[in-house]
């Protein structure tokens, strides 16, 4: 008797409504991409009539995107005036992100980013982050949590544990700008910095701290930065819009790749 490898599923019977709703969710990628990546300098968003031309579609997909859009706060309509971005999110390379390379030009170390500090406060370490940091146990460290304001747009909220002598400098440095900018203030070298990436959802006080919605879905970043010795310096809990942010990473093929099959 054959045995079928895998039991057929019918689809489901494609409806008109369907189609419109794939239809929709492709042109607000579209749209968002083109959005967040800087495609309209001046804000300003091409009409209804213009994006329905553009890209072949329905007014009712058209405005239904734009609708997607609006909820998501990245746009604005405004009757009798058209529609405009509302964000300009901060671009980074994963490398300036990480801290391990300082940007030629103006991007996730703005000018216009400041922390509003919540604590910088010296107390013993968290034993769970003890054991983490290769210290023992009560260890005095430096607890620095801030929210990172872009023109007074919350877009991140940190809590930093710093073990000394980096400590120390960091307690006598003004925090102007971003975290980065502190450590190169204070005189902190990084060796090597690590970001273990995934999400939550906003709890009450990270949603009224970031002026967003509560459960919405937050980026969170655990990370973990050392010194040119190998020694772990720095813990961090980064939570993040990440409707703020966009991070750029680009990786290069060999020229000539190499493999260690055998040929046949």
């Amino acid at each position: 008797m054959e045995i079928p490898i895998r039991r057929q599923v019918p689809m489901p019977e494609r409806t008109s409504r369907t189609a419109h709703d794939h239809g929709v969710r492709r042109l607000r990628d579209v749209i968002r991409a083109a959005v967040l990546g800087g495609a309209y300098p001046s804000g300003v968003l091409p009409g209804e009539a213009e994006l329905m031309t553009e890209h072949g579609t329905t007014r009712a997909t058209v405005r239904d995107a734009l609708a997607m859009l609006r909820s998501d706060r990245l746009i604005e309509r405004t009757q009798g005036v058209g529609t405009h971005a509302v964000v300009a999110p901060v671009r980074a390379q994963m490398e300036e992100a990480l801290g391990l390379l300082r940007p030629a030009n103006s991007t996730l170390f703005d000018p216009r980013v400041r922390p509003h500090v919540l604590d910088r406060a010296v107390l013993p370490i968290p034993s769970t982050l003890a054991e983490w940091m290769g210290v023992a146990p009560g260890t005095d460290c430096l607890r620095l949590d801030y929210v990172s304001l872009h023109d007074d747009d919350p877009i991140a909220l940190a809590t930093n544990y710093v073990l000394f002598p980096e400590a120390e400098r960091l307690l006598n440095t003004p925090f102007r700008h971003d975290w980065y900018s502190l450590l190169a203030d204070a005189g902190v070298r990084l060796g090597q910095s690590e970001f273990v990436m995934d999400s939550l959802l906003a709890d009450p006080l990270s949603s009224s701290l970031l002026d967003v919605a509560e459960g919405s879905a937050l980026l969170a970043m655990d990370q973990t930065i050392r010194d040119r010795d190998g020694r772990i310096v720095n813990v961090a809990f980064i939570r993040m819009r990440p409707d703020r942010f966009r991070f750029v990473s680009r990786g290069h093929a060999p020229a000539h790749p190499t493999s260690t099959q055998e040929p046949a």
